[in-house]
């Protein structure tokens, strides 16, 4: 596309992701002159990639259930949801013509089903705006030059008055996000929280779980133990793999894994009947055992658990995969029922950022203004989204949040 050095552009936004993206839609539309550079020869590729290839735009909440998710650092995104908040988000994806739908754990997808739907979106939106976007053109350098910066590409290098960073952090780095904001910021001075892998399944080297892989369960209590301590307690849906587990309630744990200076000195607990007390589950397991004892006990089982489970539950308390339900005595049916109630697993790790949705750490919050998300270091530059030291829960928070930080951003740069 064409843009000499000469043209000083009012706003240009380094990367052309769902923060990217809403930041230069925000900015073009609040008056500015604006540029958004791409790495990659399409933008949006984490968008398309996000949900399953069906991104999970927001979650069924009000503003105030987004900053909850995020527990005490979603103090940050109070101004940004003020400017762009959940229903925000809605009237604009509905504006463009994508119906949502909101799905019984309140996330919110397109009716579509297709991720393609909102970026198309997104495009339309910029393109309408007037912003313009160059693809296959990464930031390669930034230098404070009045009257703002020298934005250096391999192409060129373009005048800008503000600079919005929005490059991503290090997650799904196939996507393009392998973390090149990083070194950038730090070199204007910003602290950067050690990046790790969040929203990434969890690797165990226990062989009886791989031995389980593609068996779900729709609910189960996870916690995170050291030393005995929880440091982590959450419900919901999980899937067995061959290299360990996966599913949204381990990803929502797995940021304490992978944040763990020896991840294998923690173990992972699983409540495989979370709905059920221990106690009720003793007199259940009483009652059936005794009513049908001619049945394998592992059929008996079978009533609450997937046959596959229950078949490997037994061996973990020390009983044979046939025996009988019939005269099951008071000691196996306790460690039977600790190990349905309370299941240790040995953790291994994660899969790491090649398999993680989101990244942990980043630019740290305290040192860029909320009110507008520009640095408080280095005056007329922005970050927003990923880049920034934010995750939250799986169920389209993380998406929120880059949403709302792009387009307070985009707004904030477009001031006069």
């Amino acid at each position: 596309m064409s843009g000499t050095s000469e043209l000083v552009w009012d706003v240009v936004v380094a990367g052309a992701g769902a923060a990217g993206l809403m930041a230069g839609i925000s900015a073009a539309e609040h008056g500015a002159r604006v540029l958004v550079l791409e790495k990659n020869r399409k933008p949006g590729v984490k968008i398309l990639m996000s949900g399953g290839t069906r991104c999970n735009i927001t979650h069924a909440t009000d503003d105030r259930g987004i900053v909850a998710a995020y527990g005490p650092p979603g103090r940050f995104l109070h101004s940004a949801l003020a400017a762009f908040g959940v229903q925000d988000t809605l009237d604009l994806f509905h504006a463009e013509g994508v119906a949502t739908k909101v799905e019984e754990t309140g996330k919110i997808f397109p009716v579509s089903d297709k991720a393609l739907d909102v970026l198309n979106a997104l495009l339309a939106r910029l393109k309408c705006s007037g912003a313009a976007l160059a693809l296959e053109e990464p930031l390669r350098d930034l230098a404070v030059r009045e009257p703002g910066f020298a934005v250096t590409t391999p192409r060129r290098v373009l005048n800008a008055r503000r600079v919005i960073l929005t490059v991503g952090g290090q997650s799904y780095p196939g996507s393009g996000t392998t973390g090149d904001g990083y070194a950038l910021a730090a070199r204007f001075g910003h602290t950067i929280v050690p990046p790790r892998p969040a929203l990434v399944p969890i690797t165990t080297a226990a062989p009886w779980v791989a031995e389980l892989r593609g068996v779900t369960l729709a609910d189960v209590g996870v916690r995170i133990l050291e030393n005995g301590k929880p440091l982590i307690a959450v419900r919901g849906s999980m899937l067995f793999a061959h290299f360990g587990l996966s599913g949204p309630v381990i990803l929502d744990v797995s940021r304490v894994v992978s944040g763990h200076p020896i991840p294998p000195a923690l173990t992972l607990e699983l409540d495989l009947l979370p709905e059920m007390r221990q106690p009720e589950f003793d007199e259940w397991l009483r009652v059936r055992s005794a009513a049908e004892g001619k049945k394998l006990l592992a059929a008996v089982l079978a009533v609450l658990l997937p046959r596959r489970l229950a078949d490997a539950v037994l061996p973990l308390a020390q009983l044979p995969p046939e025996r009988k339900a019939a005269a099951l005595s008071k000691p196996e049916r306790q460690r039977l029922v600790g190990c349905v109630k309370r299941l240790p697993l040995p953790i291994t790790g994660t899969l790491g950022f090649g398999k993680a949705e989101v990244t942990a750490g980043g630019v740290a919050l305290d040192e860029v203004d909320s009110r507008s998300l520009q640095s408080k270091l280095v005056p007329n530059l922005f970050i927003a989204g990923e880049l920034l030291d934010l995750d939250g829960p799986i169920g389209g928070y993380n998406f929120q949040a880059a949403w709302s930080t792009g387009w307070l951003a985009g707004r904030s740069a477009a001031a006069p």
